[in-house]
């Protein structure tokens, strides 16, 4: 299932790239005052110790074009030790001509074979926002398997997006996930330690889960 899916997705998000270019609409976030939002929140998750200790390291999954480092770098943002990491190799390709002096990995984190190192942060902003033709049951698999194989590769904790439930209507195509059943499944099998962000405005919700 997983394999077919993420063939699917690649061939959306790139057909979108070869539509729209290097912009936000190339990696489908159709508003970019809404993009800007998200990568505020996601950046949120880093909880910054001492500075005598250092940047933190932290994993772009799902990288797409490589747009959160450029905000990063906009901010004069120091004190992040940014890596990125995508399933697509046409997307990686043009991180790496983008940003020659950053490390980007082009990988199936569910393959046994793939290897990566730990991060202090991994980020996965919109990585299980649209659920394509899967149905419910299928995503609903497919996420869990990938937050816990993420969450393994992060020494502090973990930030991903997904649809509300508590909107006016659903896309077919969206994946609108209950906070309710997500707890269940992060308490039982993650951490009891998580924030759930629904403050900034848009029809999902981020979560911050912590080690």
């Amino acid at each position: 299932m997983s394999k077919n899916y993420l063939d699917t997705i690649v061939k959306h998000y790139e057909s979108c790239l070869d539509k729209h270019g290097d912009s936000h609409l190339g990696v489908d976030w159709p508003k970019l005052e809404d993009v800007e939002k998200r990568y505020r929140v996601m950046l949120d998750v880093i909880r910054f110790s001492k500075p005598a200790e250092g940047p933190v390291s932290l994993l772009d999954f799902g990288c797409g074009a490589g747009h959160l480092l450029a905000h990063i770098r906009a901010r004069n943002i120091t004190d992040i030790h940014y890596a990125g990491l995508d399933v697509s190799e046409k997307f990686v390709d043009l991180c790496r001509r983008k940003f020659p002096d950053v490390p980007f990995y082009q990988a199936d984190i569910l393959d046994e074979k793939t290897e990566l190192p730990q991060f202090d942060y991994i980020v996965m902003n919109g990585v299980f926002t649209e659920k394509r033709e899967l149905s419910y049951e299928e995503m609903w698999e497919y996420f869990r398997r990938m937050v816990l194989k993420t969450f393994s590769y992060a020494r502090s904790g973990i930030a991903f997006n997904v649809m509300s439930k508590a909107v006016d209507w659903e896309r077919e195509d969206l994946f609108h996930l209950s906070a309710d059943l997500l707890i269940g499944f992060m308490t039982k099998q993650l951490s009891r330690n998580f924030i759930i962000r629904n403050d900034y405005g848009l029809y999902e919700y981020t979560t911050y889960i912590y080690k």
